[in-house]
């Protein structure tokens, strides 16, 4: 037996291996069955046995003229004289045996009650590609989240959605599917944050105007911070199923990012499943998430929207760190190429608004510093909010929650290794403090569009770094 942790209920098996280990060396624990893990736990070891029996049935080499037709029903033949057991010694009802047309009840749809008139058509349209039994692992790269949503919504009877925040181009991937599901009668219910003013308040209004629809917001950044994304889809039929992971409501997080997303269903995990409803609904009726008016509390939320950031992130809380996407790996390579074969250490990087510009300097100078014994550290911008910004992602790049100290309005770091500084107050202090020529290693002057030519001239002159990145 191999040494670790076990869970294993003990069988016969389990007893001659355990007999034959030498317990003077080694240390053997066990606990007793509970009684309140009783059902689940053997229920789980039957299933185990029970899915072996049928794999091994199912591939047995000896008997070659077994077609798959013939392996179902050998299944459902031995499910049936277990079951025969049940009836017989527990009275369970004899319903419970499978029907030896060996098969799977898939929709009840009222005719009279539905305007297509294909329903089988219908029923492929709306029925999960993965299924109502089965959990699964979505990372995007197979199948993207948003469309196995769609499919979800459109055969849901209520829907409850927590995420950390909305953008108008992830609900735009959902909006068709929720505006036919809230006409036709389903209940929506939303939770979501202002929390470092990511929603757009033009995503919460275009959800407000749908029929049956609830929105909670809490607007309380220092208490409670949620991140928490989940899309929970209830059905009358009770084949409940839920999506829990990174993905927030964002084109980025439902189609085009490296997300990862477990599909949990209610026929697999019934407990877990309760568990994730009973979560939503505690959140939903906690005083800190507030109904959402239309029209009312428009101004508030807008307010809350476009506030300044005042607080820090709370690194404790954060559910990932950053890593840099395929095409800002593509521009680091491009980055490493200029430098160590063209010998070109001043680098500019041109990129639109919102590609990630401060992630690609952070994740390059992360290269520089894993590579270097000294990698002392300058980053200029113009803006105190970017400062700000910019300090957070370099923490969540480099895992370093304490990495770097801000140099602006008065507040003055311990040490000079690793400065984010303003670009006035680099200029105005600079000179006085006497450092070295070549004490930074790596600069970075963000936007350097906004910096007049003489004063990163006056930078450079005073400063000889290894790497220049603006």
């Amino acid at each position: 037996m191999q040494t670790g942790i076990y869970e294993q209920i003990i069988n016969q098996l389990f007893e001659e291996k355990i007999s034959a280990i030498d317990q003077n060396r080694f240390y053997i624990g066990e606990r007793t069955i509970e009684k309140h893990e009783v059902a689940k736990l053997l229920s789980m070891y039957l299933t185990n046995i029970f899915e072996q029996v049928l794999t091994d049935s199912d591939l047995d080499e000896d008997d070659e003229d077994l077609l798959p037709s013939n392996s179902i029903f050998k299944g459902i033949n031995l499910a049936n004289a277990i079951i025969k057991k049940l009836v017989n010694e527990f009275n369970l009802e004899s319903g419970n045996l499978v029907s030896a047309q060996a098969k799977i009840l898939t929709a009840v749809i009222d005719k009279t009650q539905s305007d297509y008139p294909d329903l089988a058509k219908r029923l492929q349209e709306i029925m999960p590609i993965k299924g109502l039994v089965n959990g699964a692992l979505f990372t995007g790269k197979d199948m993207k989240l948003y469309t196995e949503l769609q499919k979800e919504i459109a055969s849901a009877d209520e829907i409850h959605f927590m995420v950390s925040f909305i953008k108008k181009s992830g609900l735009a991937l959902l909006l068709p599917q929720l505006k036919e599901f809230t006409n036709r009668g389903g209940n929506l219910k939303v939770i979501t944050t202002t929390y470092l003013q990511a929603t757009d308040f033009e995503a919460v209004k275009q959800l407000a105007t749908l029929k049956n629809t609830e929105i909670k917001i809490t607007y309380d950044e220092t208490s409670e911070r949620l991140h928490a994304k989940a899309y929970i889809f209830l059905r009358d039929t009770g084949f409940n199923t839920a999506y829990i992971g990174s993905s927030n409501l964002s084109q980025q997080a439902l189609d085009t990012g490296a997300e990862w997303n477990v599909k949990i269903t209610q026929y697999e995990q019934p407990q877990m499943m309760k568990t994730i409803c009973n979560s939503f609904k505690a959140s939903w009726w906690a005083e800190s998430y507030e109904t959402f008016i239309n029209g009312k509390d428009d101004a508030r939320l807008k307010s809350a929207l476009n506030g300044k950031i005042n607080n820090e992130i709370d690194f404790s809380n954060l559910t990932g760190l950053i890593r840099p996407f395929d095409y800002q790996r593509e521009i680091l390579e491009r980055l490493q190429v200029e430098r160590e074969v063209r010998n070109h250490w001043r680098n500019l990087v041109v990129a639109a608004t919102g590609t990630g510009k401060t992630v690609m300097a952070a994740s390059d100078y992360k290269q520089f510093a894993d590579k270097h014994d000294r990698a002392r550290l300058l980053f200029v911008a113009h803006r105190e909010e970017i400062i700000r910004q910019s300090i957070n992602t370099f923490r969540q790049v480099l895992c370093d929650y304490n990495f770097g100290e801000k140099w602006y309005s008065g507040q003055e770091p311990n040490n000079f290794e690793y400065i984010f500084a303003s670009k006035d107050t680099l200029n105005n202090r600079l000179d006085k403090i006497n450092l070295p020529a070549d004490y930074y290693d790596y600069i970075i002057i963000d936007e350097v569009h906004h910096a007049t030519l003489h004063r990163i001239e006056k930078l450079l002159i005073i400063l000889n770094p290894k790497y220049y990145w603006d």
